[in-house]
């Protein structure tokens, strides 16, 4: 080095000089070319996970320019270099050949006819935006020699085509085939191919909405070259010029605009250099624009009775993709462009089937024991079923799939809310942000907020993790984000937050329940599949939901008013579930999910209770049920009943043990009892003592319904400013019992079947005495609030 540096020196100044210039000439070539060449914002645009376009948005500088493509269709490179660049191949960037036949051409007519310029020329302009003149012509040249060593040809016909002007506000040949032919370049015929090749020779004067003519003569031009090379035959030739020219630029497909506006709020929120503006979606583009058509015209039909959005989601839950993505229905009105998918909302009953899995789960529930469903008041919190009724018990199992109110918030009590609330959050439920105490016991009802996307992928996971640990498969099951590869995982039972038993069961009261038109005769058609599914519908009607899941697919479906607005008829049943069904009739054939025999255990079931059976229980049958559920307690609605020849209850102080007959009988709570035996005609009521048997230690035979021990209720006042009367309820196992009531000490009045009595309690605290004419006696203490 220091030999070459003393060589340097003994120079002569010219040669000194000489060598810098060179230097810095090198210098300058090397470093010529702009990085990036070019910056100008791009579309956002979305694709289908067959490469078909569902959408763009225009860029911030008001064009239609497509992120660029590293293929370029070959019709069209073909097109292209007959018109533009002959010897694009074999040239190292300026083509000498063009340069001397334009330099002759321009003197003989005195006047600039032909540039020469080259495809990497055109790119060099293009890029750099200046003004066209010699000085420039020949910087151009000197930066296409560059670009010649820096980029294959391949990738330097990628720049061109995504950055040549198509004329208006459209750039690049992806944008331009779109909006002149609604198709993506690939698809172009030789014709079509032909006019995007001379369309960037001057967009500002060719144009398809005029020079129409010279538009034609320059298209033909390029299929006679075509032809002449002999890369189309004479048929195709003839065919293509009369080929029609495009009309009126065409308006872009719009088939998953919210997803996309999701994707651009995503990438702008990154603010990384790399930011990519196209996004290739897993969306389904033909099962896409289906339920495009679906919501739409369930949504015309909605807007009758003032319901004006609705939103669908399909995912496929062995790949952990989205198949369908429909934010909401379109339309310049109705806020159409909220993204419901990712908006907070009220779940209605969504959130029952996790209730009855997680207490299967834990053991403190039997898949189809019984429940209360009576008049019931918690810490002020009164729920109250859908239709306004009580069946005073119903088996677990039908408190899914008929989404009773009472006996989810009873069971929501016993299971307790903030055990509840942390499932669901360890689900992926983080909407429900403001503590367990915020939300309490009405969390099941819809207390809570959550969005259409954390439902769907709540369910969806776990199916996916369901069928992994049943079918001992690695299938994906993080389906925390579906736009992400999901990584294939062999799922073992601890990993499932619930158990495969209690899902299993959870999918097959969801099965049972009756589809919307169908009037429970559904299963009679061979062509109807079976859909674990639920519907939802938030307090005040603002809400309606269903949600379907199979072994293969997960369908949501959101219907209301953006803005809140409830409508009477705003039912999940009927306005939701529909739309569920028809989309799922769009999809391919599903399958069931498969028993989970391996984490069952037989053990003897009580029918008539539904829980384990007990000493006393009279009509047994062997199921399989979760293993925990063993050891959850037994039947406690059969009691032993000593009865004599005529079938009245005896005891040893009135009857002999040779004249009693040993019997086990189902006996439920007088408040349960009130109810259920009007809706179980086959229900018989324990039979009356003997005359003269001693009942002091016989099971109790009167509740009071209303109001509930403890209660904080409030009393209304009338227009004059009196408190009006509220009705006070006993339930007694018999009819002809009569009952004694008291209010504060104070005698009120005596009934009989029916047990209801008015009053008119001041505000502050009273108890309530009943007494039968038994002897039998009941008090609950109660408030009556401001």
């Amino acid at each position: 080095m220091r030999e070459i540096l003393n060589k340097i020196q003994a120079l002569p100044a010219r040669k000194k000089a000489q060598w810098l210039v060179g230097i810095i000439l090198l210098t300058a070539f090397a470093f010529c070319l702009p990085d990036p060449l070019f910056d100008a914002p791009t579309s956002y645009v979305i694709e289908s996970r067959e490469g078909e376009l569902l959408g763009a948005l225009v860029a911030e500088d008001g064009q239609w320019r497509f992120p660029a493509k590293e293929k370029v269709p070959d019709k069209f490179v073909d097109c292209l270099l007959s018109f533009e660049d002959k010897r694009f191949r074999y040239h190292p960037g300026v083509d000498p050949i063009a340069i001397a036949r334009a330099l002759k051409s321009n003197v003989s007519n005195q006047k600039i006819i032909s540039g020469a310029s080259t495809i990497h020329m055109q790119v060099i302009r293009l890029s750099r935006g200046k003004d066209r003149n010699i000085a420039q012509k020949l910087l151009e040249a000197i930066m296409a020699i560059r670009l010649e060593l820096a980029y294959s040809k391949d990738e330097i016909l990628s720049l061109y085509a995504a950055n040549a002007p198509f004329g208006g506000n459209v750039v690049g040949l992806e944008a331009a085939s779109w909006r002149y032919y609604g198709r993506s370049p690939e698809t172009l015929s030789w014709a079509e191919s032909a006019t995007m090749a001379v369309l960037p020779n001057a967009p500002s004067l060719i144009h398809p909405g005029r020079n129409r003519n010279q538009l034609l003569d320059k298209r033909n031009r390029v299929l006679d070259r075509l032809h002449e090379k002999g890369k189309i035959d004479e048929n195709t030739w003839l065919l293509s010029k009369t080929e029609p020219l495009p009309e009126v630029p065409l308006p872009l497909p719009q088939e998953a605009p919210h997803l996309l506006q999701w994707h651009k709020k995503r990438e702008q929120k990154n603010q990384s250099s790399d930011t990519d503006t196209r996004l290739l979606s897993s969306l389904d583009a033909g099962l896409q624009k289906q339920v495009n058509n679906i919501a739409q015209r369930h949504q015309e039909q909605l807007s009758q009775n003032g319901i004006h959005n609705a939103s669908i989601l399909v995912l496929d839950v062995r790949s952990a993709k989205v198949l369908a993505y429909v934010g909401n229905t379109s339309g310049s009105f109705n806020s159409s462009y909220v993204d419901i998918i990712r908006s907070r909302r009220s779940p209605g009953s969504l959130l029952k089937p996790l209730l009855y899995a997680a207490m299967l789960s834990d053991g403190m529930l039997m898949p189809h024991a019984l429940v209360p469903d009576i008049p019931t008041q918690m810490s002020g919190y009164i729920p109250m079923n859908f239709d306004l009724q009580y069946d005073g018990a119903v088996r677990a199992s039908s408190v899914v799939s008929r989404s009773l109110n009472i006996p989810s918030v009873r069971m929501l009590h016993q299971y307790h809310y903030a055990r509840f609330y942390k499932l669901i959050r360890q689900l992926g439920l983080n909407t429900l942000d403001k503590g367990a105490a915020h939300y309490g016991l009405s969390m099941i009802l819809g207390g809570g907020e959550v969005t259409l996307w954390d439902i769907a992928t709540l369910y969806g996971r776990l199916a996916a993790q369901y069928q992994a640990f049943n079918s001992n498969e690695a299938i994906p099951v993080n389906i925390a984000s579906f736009q992400e590869n999901a990584p294939q995982q062999q799922v073992s039972e601890q990993m499932l937050p619930l158990d495969a038993p209690s899902l299993w069961y959870m999918f097959s009261c969801m099965d049972d329940v009756i589809r919307p038109g169908d009037e429970g005769y559904w299963q009679q058609f061979q062509s109807s599949r079976r859909v674990a599914w639920k519907t939802g519908t938030s307090f005040g009607f603002r809400d309606a939901w269903s949600i379907g899941v199979t072994p293969e697919y997960v369908v949501a479906v959101w219907v209301g008013n953006a803005n809140g607005e409830g409508r009477p008829g705003l039912i999940g049943v009927r306005t939701a579930a529909p739309i569920m069904f028809e989309v799922f009739g769009k999809l391919p054939a599903t399958t069931w999910f498969a028993s989970p025999a391996r984490s069952m255990s037989a053990t003897d079931i009580c029918l008539e209770s539904g829980f384990k059976a007990g000493p006393y229980c009279t009509d047994l049958k062997t199921f399989s049920v979760p293993v925990v559920c063993i050891k959850s307690k037994q039947c406690p609605y059969h009691q032993q009943v000593h009865l004599n020849a005529s079938g009245f209850r005896v005891n040893s102080q009135c009857a002999s043990p040779s004249e009693m007959q040993v019997q086990g009988w189902f006996v439920l709570p007088p408040a349960m009892e009130e109810y259920y035996r009007r809706k179980h005609f086959g229900y018989k009521p324990l039979p009356p003592f003997r005359q003269g048997c001693n009942t002091q230690q016989a099971t109790s035979e009167m509740d009071i319904l209303y109001p509930p021990d403890g209660a904080h209720i409030k009393v209304p006042k009338d227009l004059d400013g009196l408190y009006q009367e509220a009705i006070f309820q006993v339930a007694h196992r018999r009819q002809n019992a009569t009952v004694y009531w008291s209010l504060d000490d104070d005698f009120s009045g005596t009934t009989q079947a029916p047990h209801q009595l008015p009053f008119r309690p001041e505000p502050g605290l009273h108890i309530l005495t009943v007494t039968d004419d038994k002897g039998e006696s009941r008090k609950v203490k109660f408030i009556v609030m401001e």
